[in-house]
Parts: C-alpha cells; sequence; structure tokens
C-alpha cells in the first residue's frame, strides 16, 4: 500500500491545494529551533507551513502516528491522529489556526473569508479529496474533533524547547 504522503505528492492538485488555502507542505519538514517531546517519544517533522511551523509526527511508527503541530511563535497542539485525519482537517477547515472558541459560528466567519478569496474553494477541496481517497466531514465534526485530540489526548503530548527546557505554549485551550 503506498503511502499517503506519496499519493500528495503524486497528486498535483491535491498538493496544491493543500499548499495553498490548507499552508501545508511537505517540503518544510525542518522546524525553527531544536524541540523534543517532554515523554521521550520520538519526533519527525514531515511538513511546515509558510509562517514556520512545523508538523510532526509522534511516536514510533508510519503515517498513522499522532500529528503535533508547532508554530513559530512557541506554540503546539496535537492535531490530529494519523495523517488522514489531518488532511481531512486542512481540507475541511483549512482556517483551523485562526479558530478560538471553535464555535459553529466563528467557522462559518472564517470560511467566508476563505470562500470569499477562493470562490472555486469547495469544488477544489472535493477534487482534492477524491484524489487522495478521503471522505470529507462536516466542518463542525472535524473541529470538534480536532479540539477533542488538542485537549484530552493533547495533553500527553508537550512539546519541549530543547535548549532552555521551556514547554511549548497550548495553541488550543478549553
Amino acid at each position: 500500500m503506498e503511502s499517503l504522503i506519496a499519493t500528495v505528492r503524486e497528486q498535483d492538485e491535491a498538493a496544491r491545494f493543500l499548499a495553498g488555502p490548507g499552508d501545508f507542505d511537505l517540503d518544510r519538514g525542518d522546524h525553527v529551533e531544536e524541540v523534543h517531546l517532554a515523554s521521550g517519544a520520538a519526533l519527525e517533522g514531515f511538513a511546515g507551513d509558510g509562517a514556520g511551523g512545523t508538523y510532526f509526527f509522534c511516536g514510533e511508527g508510519g503515517e498513522e502516528r499522532p500529528v503535533l503541530y508547532a508554530d513559530s511563535e512557541g506554540g503546539s497542539a496535537l492535531v490530529a491522529i494519523g495523517l488522514p485525519e489531518l488532511l481531512r482537517l486542512l481540507l475541511v477547515a483549512p482556517w483551523w489556526r485562526g479558530c478560538q472558541a471553535f464555535t459553529a459560528e466563528e467557522s462559518r466567519k472564517l470560511a467566508d473569508e476563505y470562500l470569499e478569496d477562493i470562490p472555486d474553494l469547495l469544488a477544489r477541496r472535493d477534487r482534492a479529496a477524491a484524489a487522495l481517497g478521503l471522505d470529507l466531514s462536516t466542518e463542525a465534526v472535524v473541529l470538534d474533533r480536532l479540539r477533542e485530540v488538542a485537549l484530552e489526548v493533547g495533553e500527553d503530548f508537550v512539546l519541549i524547547f530543547t535548549p532552555e527546557g521551556y514547554p511549548y505554549e497550548p495553541l488550543i485551550r478549553a
């Protein structure tokens, strides 16, 4: 079975969508500073965003591992359990970083801003999902899952700024 990362690299339209609205680039896996997990579990940067943030796989294994996002300002959150869940988040709610309250109203406002800038966003998203073989959920389901992963599972995934031993601040709070 081919990896989902390989599929993203092979599917131009999906890769463009993830890089564009999703702000997800598989060629930016190096984080700007030295970090580690407080648990001592393995940490592997595999993608990043335009603002210097990094997506990390946590622990041992493949693309099913938990995914931690760390921004360039000292904040982090566990955002998905496995790459398919992360890609669904990026496809359905590429504005997730702008969410503070995780309400339907807040998400709708952010979605409307994206749709104003990218009128064919939903059609492009659907084509990207089909190319990757992913079924999509609603914004509400995806954002509820993000919040659940960050707040319930994420407390076991504390990112530490290695040189000074300080933990990153949680990006998502209760």
